[in-house]
């Protein structure tokens, strides 16, 4: 019997420590719709899990299981017919702790790393904060969609202090959703120029129709092994504050590096409710995935619907991610006025664009992954705001 989710059901998150409704941010009567994470409870396998083993009382050290491993490999299996081997997997905490031993094994201070703009802030700050230099390549806007600059992503690429690629797809904060033709062409160019690529896929569950996610390990066996692949439950089912994530690194030597790396760091050591909560969301939670995609798409039509009716903002289509990104130039606003007027005059409060660098300025990102009666009324506060 297939389970049914609510995702309707409006959950009162103050005063749980959330980051999201924290008063740092933003005041009581603000909905807040910026952080990336769900208002949507945990899918009820995942909590059944935690009390079971919360139950036992003891909470020990934890080894990294093969049960994970394989969870996470048959996850990928079945959802987008691409199967690691169960050696290439290991524990991370979390898809930026990761990212960020990835970069400190396979680069040396003063090597650049090159990302796609605007980007998701803690890639950048992965990057400085560890003496690396970025190396942006920025996506170009065209007829209301996302494209990627080929010319000038080749010409970085042959930069030969340019050592690694953080390959973000679905993308974040522009919620395109790459195909295997663009893919492919950034695989080959990497190969070409000896560019390791890190694949961030955490996204990988939230793709609207007709798009499709296609793991970049998955195109090539020399993709593959000149990639390394992270993913997450966290964002599909609501479990970020677990910091638990894994990694696929099919290439041993290159696996090994950023083991060493994680070994250094302490960050080999399972978070004991996280490989719980991920083992249950992987091997019993597709339901839960399919009809919050669906969900998803219900919202989408609704903010479609309003940005139709409010001149000087465009919605740029989403094909993934509930993270949808805003044109707001036509308002002829600055950056400073239109972040006011959404916080304290709408009383919504959706992330800045330049939070995602200078290629955000105008721009505002949208988390419409809410309860439908969240979404309309902030929709329509926004609306008596802005038309």
């Amino acid at each position: 019997m297939t389970l049914i989710h609510d995702f309707d059901e409006v959950v009162e998150r103050r005063g749980t420590d959330s980051k999201k409704y924290s008063p740092e941010y933003f005041d009581s009567d603000v909905i807040p719709m910026w952080i990336a994470d769900t208002d949507f409870k945990s899918p009820k396998p995942v909590v059944e899990a935690i009390k079971n083993r919360a139950v036992h009382g003891v909470y020990g050290y934890t080894p990294v299981s093969r049960e994970f491993k394989q969870e996470a490999v048959s996850w990928m299996a079945r959802r987008f017919g691409y199967q690691p081997e169960v050696s290439s997997a290991e524990f991370v905490p979390g898809v930026i702790g990761g990212v960020i031993c990835a970069i400190r094994a396979l680069t040396h201070p003063g090597d650049k790393i090159l990302l796609h703009t605007p980007a998701y802030g803690p890639f950048v700050d992965g990057i400085v904060n560890n003496g690396r230099r970025l190396n942006d390549s920025r996506l170009l806007l065209k007829d209301g969609k996302y494209e990627i600059d080929f010319d000038d992503f080749e010409k970085k690429c042959r930069d030969p202090r340019t050592k690694l690629f953080i390959l973000c797809n679905p993308h974040n904060p522009t919620s395109r959703v790459f195909t295997e033709e663009e893919l492919r062409r950034m695989g080959e160019i990497c190969l070409e120029n000896h560019v390791m690529v890190l694949s961030d896929e955490i996204h990988c569950d939230i793709v609207f129709k007709p798009h499709k996610h296609i793991p970049f390990a998955s195109l090539d066996k020399r993709f593959e092994e000149n990639s390394i692949t992270f993913i997450s439950p966290s964002k599909t089912f609501n479990v970020p504050g677990f910091r638990t994530a894994v990694m696929f690194a099919a290439e041993p030597v290159k696996h090994e590096m950023v083991h060493q790396v994680l070994v250094s760091n302490k960050g080999t050591g399972e978070n004991i409710f996280g490989t719980v909560a991920f083992c249950a969301a992987y091997h019993s939670c597709d339901y839960y995935a399919d009809q919050m995609v669906e969900y998803l798409e219900g919202n989408l039509k609704l903010v479609e619907e309003t940005m139709d009716r409010i001149n000087g903002m465009e919605l740029i289509h989403p094909e993934g991610t509930y993270l949808f990104w805003i044109d707001c130039r036509g308002l002829g606003l600055d950056q400073e006025t239109l972040m006011d007027r959404f916080v304290n005059k709408a009383k919504v409060g959706l992330h800045d664009g330049l939070h995602f660098g200078p290629e955000g300025r105008g721009f505002v990102r949208l988390n419409v992954a809410v309860p439908r009666s969240v979404l309309e009324q902030a929709l329509k506060q926004i609306e008596a705001e802005f038309i």
